[in-house]
């Protein structure tokens, strides 16, 4: 699995081979680097902990500490992976693992809408305009029988809309420029301008550089990357 952490800037359009205008979304991806290493022996499950500089600059001492070194303002994307020897605390990635016409996952956080009724929020018709309605136009009606003396679980009604994690698969990368940092993928993408979006594809991940300085730290570990399970992300 190969994946990165980026921002979104704005939707742009591009002309294909054959003349046609795609509309792009562009999005700012930063460089990332190996920051832990977890064995099942020390830490109770294998897995890769990675820091892009995409972060917020509002770092805890904590994570600064213990990235120290290595990348700085990060935000920490921890990848379970089945065997860690091919990983070195320090190695590079980049925008280059990602390449014209791949197939990827992209994943943000939604737009944050605020508190919306019923029409908005689930699309609800809405009572008639005519005949007598006032004041009951976008009113959500009722919410269920006056037996039970409750609402049942799963209900729609008003609440927070938005601010949730969104993921659209299968988008095809239309470019990527490794001068400038910014990789164009085809249609709309989840989340505002400046937003964090984490782009996943199939494949193997190929470092940019090899490890130096505080990266030489001596690990043992066991064999060759499986690369097929889960990613999740910290919340710094």
């Amino acid at each position: 699995m190969k994946l990165i952490i980026g921002r979104k800037l704005n939707m742009s359009q591009v002309y294909g081979d054959n003349g046609a205008v795609v509309p792009v979304t562009e999005i700012r991806a930063g460089a990332g680097k190996v920051v832990q290493v977890k064995d099942l022996k020390k830490d109770g499950y294998c897995a890769v902990q990675f820091g892009f500089s995409e972060g917020s600059k509002n770092v805890s001492k904590s994570v600064e500490g213990h990235v120290k070194g290595i990348v700085k303002n990060p935000k920490l994307i921890e990848m379970r992976v089945e065997d860690t020897s091919s990983f070195k605390t320090g190695q590079a990635i980049d925008i280059g693992i990602f390449e014209k016409g791949e197939k990827v996952s992209v994943s943000g956080l939604s737009k944050g809408r605020g508190f919306q009724g019923v029409v908005k929020r689930h699309g609800f018709h809405g009572s008639n305009k005519t005949h007598g309605t006032k004041h009951h136009l976008r009113a959500p009606g009722s919410i269920g029988a006056t037996d039970p003396q409750r609402v049942f679980p799963g209900m729609k009604m008003a609440g927070r809309m938005g601010n949730t994690k969104v993921t659209v698969k299968n988008l095809e990368i239309v470019d990527v420029d490794k001068k400038n940092g910014i990789i164009k993928i085809k249609g709309a993408i989840p989340g505002p301008r400046g937003g964090l979006v984490k782009i996943i594809s199939e494949g193997e991940i190929k470092f940019a550089s090899e490890p130096s300085g505080r990266e030489n730290e001596k690990t043992e570990f066991s064999t060759s990357a499986d690369l097929s399970a889960g990613v999740k992300i910290r919340n710094n």
